[in-house]
């Protein structure tokens, strides 16, 4: 019975909603002024406070959790903020990583025995690296035309072309030129030179500095007309010459012919240190070797693989060639010589320089450098003056030191003296003497 009660309850509460609706159908507001579906309007009570403060509550929970975060002007500029910070704080990271690798590099050049090689121009006295040399000397030259245009272009001649033997070759035929004009000073011939000459072309105008010289002579650029040709060529003519004028051809003729390159000189970096256990560390820069950066890392390969080599049974030329081989790898030697009083004398020298030049060094740095005395080198060997032998080849590459003892005559005189030694470095070198480091 309360089943059939509760199913008339629900049947009349469904009829009492109004007429039904399609889900499939659209919904549409009521037109303004249209009565609703239904013969009786319902009208909707106000919730209460109660309720409606409930409702803001619950309507606060669900924003709280389900509403995305909006990025406010303030948030974008704080991020971008953050990001410059950030790629300031790289930027820092890495100039400290730069100054690191630059305090090194500074290190290790102040760690050196020697900062490089250095030249000096015999015409300026400028010191110069070996990357300055050429350039420099080239325009010392041609600053020269402006004193003396002779002197300026047999240097050109000898020093800015590397074949000997085409120089050689220019100055006999330019000789020769003089004397024809010298022996026919009358025959116009003998000073007219054509520039289109073959030989002229092929011998004398591919050396650099010969027309300048011929300009010097007193030659002069005309453009004459050439028999069978309707164009005229250029030629180098000669006026007719005086005796006077004759015979300073001839000297300026010598001239030419004893002619030699002008070469910067190498800086011996002559410098003077105190008693140091460090006599016999050596840290060289590039310049020292003949040799590319890679190959003076294969070198160490080399060096381990030599015990191996040389526990095989070599005759004496395979030895010979190895060591002509081993010392082609260095420009340079640096050597130090230490001396009775404990104090080093250091100097750079080219590998090939004779033994004479190294005596030569020692005696002009020395008070008493007139006194005979011996230079010992590693192992014992005693050094001759009068040897012609270059420094390689007294295996003195890239870097030695030697010692220094007066000859046995002079010992005796300071014992007999009294005294323990001599006094040796110059005072210009005493005043620059420094630690080794």
């Amino acid at each position: 019975m309360k089943k059939l009660f509760d199913g008339l309850k629900k049947d009349i509460k469904f009829k009492s909603a109004g007429p039904g609706k399609k889900l499939t159908e659209e919904s549409s507001a009521p037109e303004k002024g249209q009565k609703s579906s239904g013969s009786k309007q319902h009208h909707r009570d106000a919730p209460s406070e109660g309720s409606q403060r409930a409702g803001a509550a619950a309507l606060a929970r669900v924003e709280q959790h389900q509403r995305p975060k909006v990025h406010t002007s303030q948030d974008a500029i704080r991020n971008q903020v953050k990001r410059e910070l950030e790629a300031e704080a790289a930027a820092l990271a890495d100039k400290d990583k730069a100054v690191t690798a630059e305090g090194t590099e500074v290190v290790a050049r102040e760690c050196l025995s020697v900062s490089g090689v250095y030249f000096t121009c015999p015409l300026t006295g400028a010191t110069l690296t070996k990357s300055q040399r050429d350039a420099h000397l080239k325009e010392a030259i041609l600053m020269r035309f402006e004193e003396d245009d002779v002197e300026a272009s047999v240097m050109m001649f000898h020093t800015f072309n590397k074949d000997k033997e085409k120089v050689k070759a220019a100055v006999d035929i330019i000789s020769k030129y003089v004397e024809n004009i010298c022996k026919n000073p009358s025959e116009e011939k003998y000073r007219k030179l054509k520039l289109s000459n073959k030989v002229f072309q092929e011998k004398v105008h591919c050396v650099e500095g010969s027309r300048e010289f011929l300009q010097a002579l007193g030659f002069i650029s005309v453009m004459l007309p050439v028999d069978g040709q309707e164009e005229e060529e250029e030629f180098l003519v000669l006026p007719e010459q005086s005796s006077d004028a004759l015979e300073l051809m001839k000297e300026r003729r010598d001239r030419l012919q004893r002619g030699k390159p002008v070469r910067a000189q190498l800086d011996r970096q002559a410098q003077a240190f105190r008693a140091s256990d460090n006599a016999t560390r050596f840290e060289l820069p590039p310049d020292f070797y003949n040799l590319s950066a890679e190959e003076i890392k294969r070198e160490q390969q080399q060096r381990s693989d030599l015990v191996e080599k040389n526990s095989m049974l070599r005759t004496k030329a395979m030895r010979e060639r190895d060591e002509q081989r081993e010392r082609r790898k260095y420009n340079y030697t640096l050597l130090r010589i230490r001396l009775p009083d404990g104090n080093l004398l250091q100097g750079t020298f080219y590998a090939w320089d004779r033994l004479p030049v190294l005596f030569s060094f020692v005696r002009d740095s020395l008070v008493d450098g007139w006194q005979p005395f011996e230079l010992i080198a590693p192992g014992g060997h005693k050094l001759q003056e009068s040897e012609e032998v270059a420094l390689a080849e007294c295996n003195l590459v890239p870097a030695a030191l030697l010692s220094f003892a007066w000859d046995a005559a002079v010992q005796a005189d300071i014992a007999a003296a009294g005294a323990k030694s001599l006094t040796l470095l110059k005072p210009e070198l005493l005043e620059t003497i420094r630690n080794l480091s």
